[in-house]
């Protein structure tokens, strides 16, 4: 192949430089002295000209030559001559012109970086693009502060329903000691990732996908993908508990009428409460689903009202816990006697067991065993709606039909919220874990103990769950979830490597501070009873937290459901967007459709999957339910977060600079450790499966995905894992236990790239069955300089090929001059440290015959020589286009194993471990050896069934008796013609020789020029001595002499006498005694072979080792043809030197 003409194109090539860089001088003078007589003002408005009119120039160049890393326009260098093409450089550079096409100057790089800006989240609707017609309007560049673009919003994301609906029952529950100690624990979790967060997000710019950005890039497509969905997930779902918190806020506090299923019976009740939320979750769901596919922008335009909600409610809450250290708050709970009535039952009002009318203002007294007042006007008592519950009675005298509890302890009331100054916190201390269908009750209160537990058509108020520590953490867990807001937002920021830290961290610290405060106070203003009421069933259907809350506890109510609605909007805007830049990196292929969207970026199909997902969290309709499942996905995002920052810490990777300083791998790992630990803590089987789909989903991403490379720290720990495992490799020599063969497979290629033996590979990846260590590798003929970019397409076919056979391996290109020395260097230096191939396979020359050049043949035996003194193992497939592919099984036959010497044992593990492919699991094996007259055949038998016994084969055992006999005439006539043959190949390649020897005679007197060799590549690649093999040194045929006249025409004398006896000698000549006693061996085993293994799938046998002597290499092809002469399938094995099998444990 010809490159830049050859010799003389490189001498004009040069020539032309040094003319180029002459005129770059003198223009350089002139436009010196130009640019010191020109006034300022022309210089500069020359140019602003130029740059401006250029200004487009790099992306329009860049997109009509389609090349990936786009030639420099003079747009950025101050260039105001645009005439001639030399002045593109500056007058410094010249030194380096030919490289400004690839690498740019550093002016011109640092000027794009500096006006390199983020394109704004997905979050932030494109209104130019919805309204399309109206006049787009130009973008502004980010300008959104610490404050309102990352504290605001991860304030608005972490605080929500969980404080408004379930904290109270949280503290109630667990006593206030280990409701602190759970939120600290939550809050300890999402402070230390957000510590891992702060130096990964300002470990460089963060674009679009934020959280999920910061994950993939730093932990791989793999896991980037599996933790994104994970991540996903926990957003959808989010999205369906907002919804579902906002059901229960409607339902239950503000509009309990609205209920479409009424309850026939008492039992009925749970089941009619949950359809009904299904119903009003799925149209809620329904209509922020069409809420945010109309537009995004409303909902940005909402968020402000829903933090405002959010935010007042908090004040109300704080202020209620004063004001109750003042006055007492109008709430009571009606008890009997320690047991928590519901206030539903009191339809009256009445918390006693009867009533009497008086004349005076109070009409009406609780009878509680107590007399009334003597100056009362008493009237008949009058039975109240309780007592018709539990007495099943309108009449006071029917008390033989009471519960035996309601008649033998009183009717009290008591005070809901006695306040910062009362007592009742250290009631609250303690946890007061129920189960399921136990009655709320307060200890301290005095009552009579029944042994039998109440029964449910009993107006008390039930616990609906059984409650433990590990479930309250399940519970409360996304309470301090929405931390990525922040970096979701890295785009809208004017500064992200700082506004992302510190906004961040003050919002963990703000809510921390919040959800600490709250459990104290909640502990020391609300009696224990109520704290334990979920719903608020004593209260008469009020919220508990609301029976706190000052002014109203209205103020609660309305505040937390715009707030949840906000939060579940949000949730239904950000899952879409983040699902859709997974699809977009097209790591998941099936998630591609889901990258589409409408004109303007808005992901349609992304939100009708996350819809449809948020269905079936709504159709859970318990937000005690769907808050455990979004815990297992953000804990798991979460633990990869500080993963992922502790990997870049320990591994010391070169990009790993964040601006953030205040960061520890310690940190990072006890983030890792808690969140695993609340992972299982929370809900070990929900762990297990959230482990188990980010399991599938990575192992899918890694053997279907798209190949990425992102820089990732796994990357990293993989290389220093692989050096660690090296260095031990290093540390002794292998033991036989541990031999497995270590593949170098040497490919062809022809001339169009194309792999000639394509089932050589196939076969390497049936001994191997993807275990240990495969190199592929092939050598191209040429000058490595100029074929760099055909090595670069080599590699490539070969990595298709691996693909397609699916071989897990390396491949492994060399260029060289001769074949011979690529592939001699190539078994040299392929692998690393112990990584190191211990066995070689190459293809049969099979046009060995045919072929006039001798190339072929040579390379071949040249290689068994390199792979003898390398002491490495040598395996050759004959007939390798009959070979079995991956998906042709054989159902039945045998491999035959003929051991003809002791190579160490390869003939025995080699079928052993082919027999593990599912190609070869069905054949049997049968070993064959060969015993001389001498030979006991019997004894041999018997010792190589108890060898295979201790090696623990099964096979079949034969032994082969081989007796002396003359040498027959057919061996004698083979013999002959092979050395015939062999001597007319040698004279037909002299006289070709001496013929173009003459023509280069001719050439050279013609250009009368000096030679420094005679004789051709061919005669030089196809020489029989290199200057050294095996410690035998020959002359080599090149010679350094000047031609005559008188020496040109004897050389000429000499091959015209020559070539005629040549061909004389070999009619009269006789076979070489030693190659016929060689040919006899091979006739005769192969006699032994096909008549004993004609039917064998596969036949192993030894292969003979190479001649010491050269000059008879091409017998010994035709030594190896005759042995292998009517066999389908044969593997000819030579062992490296070194046993690989044993009989020990």
């Amino acid at each position: 192949m010809a490159q830049g003409g050859g010799p003389a194109g490189a001498v004009g090539h040069v020539a032309g430089r040094q003319l180029a860089v002459q005129r770059t001088r003198v223009r350089f003078g002139s436009r010196e002295s130009v640019s010191r007589s020109e006034p300022l003002s022309e210089a500069s408005g020359a140019v602003s000209t130029s740059a401006g009119t250029t200004a487009g120039t790099p992306d329009r160049s860049a997109a009509e030559q389609g090349d990936a890393r786009p030639k420099l326009s003079s747009a950025y260098i101050n260039n105001s001559h645009g005439v001639d093409d030399d002045d593109f450089y500056d007058r410094n550079l010249a030194l380096f012109e030919e490289e400004m096409d690839t690498r740019p100057k550093v002016s011109s790089l640092l000027s794009r970086l500096a006006n390199y800006t983020n394109l704004t989240q997905g979050a932030k609707e494109h209104e130019e693009a919805e309204n399309i017609g109206e006049k787009r309007k130009p973008s502004k560049a980010p300008q959104m502060g610490t404050f309102m673009g990352v504290y605001l919003p991860c304030l608005q994301n972490i605080l929500g329903v969980i404080l408004f609906l379930r904290l109270s029952w949280v503290v109630g529950a667990a006593g206030i000691l280990q409701a602190l100690c759970i939120v600290f624990t939550c809050c300890c979790c999402t402070m230390l990732t957000a510590i891992s967060m702060s130096a990964i997000a300002t470990n460089g710019v963060v674009p679009a996908g934020g959280s999920y950005f910061l994950i993939s890039r730093s932990l791989g497509p793999e896991f980037g993908g599996a933790v994104g969905l994970c991540f996903y997930l926990g957003t959808t779902f989010s999205g369906a508990m907002y919804i579902l918190g906002a059901i229960e806020i409607l339902l239950m506090y503000i509009a309990p009428a609205a209920a479409v299923f009424q309850a026939a019976h008492e039992d009925e009740e749970e089941a009619v409460l949950l359809n009904n939320v299904r119903l009003y979750g799925s149209i809620f769901l329904l209509l922020m689903a069409l809420l945010v596919f109309v537009g995004v922008k409303y909902v940005n335009k909402l968020a402000s009202v829903f933090l405002a909600c959010v935010i007042l409610s908090i004040l109300s809450i704080y202020t209620g816990a004063l004001v109750s250290a003042f006055s007492t708050r109008p709430f009571t709970v009606c008890m009997l006697g320690n047991r928590a009535v519901s206030g539903h039952a009191l339809l009256d009002g009445q918390c006693a067991k009867s009533v009497v009318p008086t004349d005076q203002e109070s009409a009406n007294q609780t009878l509680n065993g107590t007399a009334p007042p003597l100056n009362a006007t008493t009237s008949a008592p009058t039975p109240t709606h309780l007592w018709e519950l539990f007495c099943n009675s309108s009449q006071l005298n029917a008390t033989e039909n009471c519960d035996a509890y309601f008649s033998q302890n009183s009717l009290s009331e008591l005070e809901a919220i006695p306040g910062l100054g009362s007592s009742v916190i250290s009631e609250n201390i303690w946890s007061s874990y129920l189960i399921k269908g136990d009655v709320l009750e307060k200890d301290p209160h005095a009552s009579t103990n029944m042994p039998h537990s109440p029964s449910n058509r009993l107006p008390y108020v039930f616990a609906d769950i059984t409650t433990s520590f590990t479930l309250l953490v399940g519970i409360f867990f996304p309470a301090v979830t929405g931390i990525m807001a922040g970096s979701n937002r890295s785009g809208d920021l004017r500064d992200a490597q700082r506004s992302i830290p510190i906004g961040t961290i003050l919002a963990i610290l703000t809510t921390s501070l919040i959800y600490l405060s709250s459990v104290v106070l909640f502990g020391a203003c609300v009696e224990g009873v109520v704290l334990r009421d979920k719903f608020g069933d004593s209260l008469r259907g009020n919220l508990v937290v609301g029976a706190l809350s000052w002014p109203s506890p209205w103020v609660i109510v309305i505040g937390s459901f715009f707030s949840t609605c906000g939060a579940g909007l949000q949730s239904l805007t950000g899952a879409p967007r983040l699902l859709q830049a997974i699809a977009k990196d097209n790591i998941v292929p099936f998630l591609r459709v889901f990258g589409e969207g409408k004109a303007n970026g808005e992901p349609t199909w992304a939100l009708l999957l996350t819809a449809l997902i948020a269905e079936l969290g709504i159709l859970i309709a318990s937000l005690d339910l769907v808050a455990p499942i979004l815990s297992m996905f953000f804990l798991m995002c979460y633990l990869f977060v500080n993963l992922a920052c502790a990997l870049q810490t320990l591994l010391r990777t070169p990009n790993w600079r964040p601006r953030f300083s205040y960061y520890h791998w310690t940190l990072s790992f006890l983030g890792m450790i808690i969140c695993l630990a609340l992972m299982f803590i929370s809900s070990w089987y929900y762990a297990i499966v959230a482990m188990v789909i980010a399991g599938m989903i990575y192992k899918y991403i890694e053997y279907h995905g798209a190949e990425k490379e992102w820089g990732d720290g796994i990357r990293g720990l993989s290389l220093s894992a692989a050096r660690f495992a090296l260095l031990r490799l290093e540390e002794g020599p292998l033991h036989t236990k541990n031999w497995r063969p270590q593949l170098l497979v040497l490919l062809k290629l022809d001339e169009d790239a194309h792999v000639k033996s394509p089932r050589l590979l196939t076969f390497a990846s049936q001994l191997k069955a993807g275990k240990g260590l495969t190199i592929v590798g092939t050598v191209i003929s040429g000058n490595f300089l100029t074929s760099y970019g055909e090595s670069l397409a080599a590699e490539q076919t070969l990595r298709q090929l691996m693909e397609q056979e699916r071989v897990k391996g390396f491949c492994q290109c060399i260029v060289a001059q001769k074949a011979r020395e690529g592939i001699s260097h190539m078994i040299q230096s392929s692998g690393l440290g112990g990584m190191r191939h211990n066995s070689v396979v190459m293809g049969w020359p099979h046009t060995w015959r045919q072929s006039e050049d001798q190339l072929a043949w040579k390379t071949f035996i040249h290689t068994v020589r390199v792979t003898t003194a390398a002491h490495l193992a040598l395996l050759v497939p004959k007939n390798t286009s009959l070979f079995p592919g991956n998906s042709e099984p054989f159902t039945d036959g045998y491999i035959d194993v003929w051991w003809i010497v002791h190579d160490g044992g390869m003939l025995m593990l080699l079928p052993f471990l082919l027999r593990q492919h599912k190609v070869w699991r069905k054949c049997w094996m049968r070993i064959f050896t060969v015993a001389q007259m001498e030979d006991n055949s019997i004894q041999m038998k018997k010792d190589l069934a108890t060898f295979l016994y201790h090696l623990r084969i099964q096979a079949q055992v034969e032994v082969v008796e081989m007796h002396n006999s003359d040498i027959s005439a057919y061996t004698y006539e083979r013999t002959l013609m092979m050395e015939q043959r062999s001597q007319m190949l040698r004279q037909m390649r002299l006289s070709k020789s001496d013929r173009e020897k003459e023509a280069q005679l001719v050439k050279d007197r013609n250009s009368m020029l000096r030679l420094t060799s005679i004789g051709s590549d061919d005669d030089d690649d196809t020489d029989a001595g290199d200057r050294s093999v095996g410690g035998a040194t020959t002359e080599h045929r090149r010679v350094h002499m000047t031609w005559t006249k008188e020496r040109a025409q004897q050389m000429r004398a000499q091959s015209a006498c020559s070539t005629p006896q040549g061909f004389r000698d070999m009619l009269s000549m006789r076979p070489d005694h030693s190659n016929v006693r060689r040919m006899h061996t091979a006739v005769k085993l192969n006699e032994v072979i096909v008549n004993k293994s004609h039917d064998a799938r596969l036949v192993l046998l030894n292969m003979p080792g190479p001649p010491r002597n050269q000059e008879g290499d091409e017998n010994y092809m035709e030594f190896l043809e005759v042995l292998t002469e009517g066999l389908e399938r044969v593997l000819l094995v030579r062992g490296g030197g070194s046993e690989v099998i044993t009989i020990y444990s």
